[in-house]
């Protein structure tokens, strides 16, 4: 559960990076060195948790799950 936790919070800092780009590129000061600084950390950060999702996956610390269940099958005897 620590993990998920950890994942959700990294995936958050990433949209609040991309949300201060935004307020940074539209905002009534248009700074761009502000902006900058954001989109450099949004990808730094999902650059970290792309790394730590291989890493989690690797380790069996994450478990890959399908989306959609298969149907399930019917034997006939």
């Amino acid at each position: 559960m620590l993990v998920k936790t950890i994942i959700l919070a990294m995936l958050a800092a990433v949209l609040v990076a991309l949300g201060s780009a935004v307020f940074a590129m539209l905002g009534p000061r248009r700074d761009h060195t502000r902006m900058a600084r954001a989109l450099t950390w949004r990808i730094g950060l999902s650059v970290l948790l792309f790394v730590l999702l291989l890493a989690g996956f690797a380790s069996g610390v994450l478990q890959p799950h399908q989306a959609i269940p298969p149907k399930p099958t019917v034997h006939n005897q």
